[in-house]
């Protein structure tokens, strides 16, 4: 017999996973250079400005968090010919990630 799908629930704890700023941004630093490219050589790659992932471009001059947007995640992700679970191992609140781009 076929269950039926669990609906998501954001406010279980046990299925809630945190991103916040600097491990998104750090994740974006270990996926690129896991292809062997900067930053700056992912977002050309990408069909991105290759400015887009500049770390002086990840905080406002106000000094609020600037965030990249799905789009830019969704294209880094085609040019290098990987999946959202391929990024997400570079999150270290991920089961299995390794946050800092090495070994499990």
């Amino acid at each position: 017999m076929i269950q039926p799908v669990r609906e998501f629930d954001p406010w279980n704890p046990e299925r809630r996973v945190v991103v916040n700023h600097l491990d998104m941004w750090n994740a974006i630093d270990c996926f690129a250079a896991s292809h062997n490219l900067s930053c700056s050589g992912l977002a050309k790659k990408s069909g991105l400005d290759a400015t887009t992932f500049n770390k002086s471009k990840r905080w406002t001059s106000y000094g609020k968090p600037r965030w990249p947007s799905t789009q830019s995640l969704a294209k880094i992700l085609e040019a290098t010919g990987s999946t959202l679970d391929d990024f997400l191992r570079f999150m270290p609140n991920r089961a299995g990630g390794r946050g800092n781009g090495g070994a499990k």
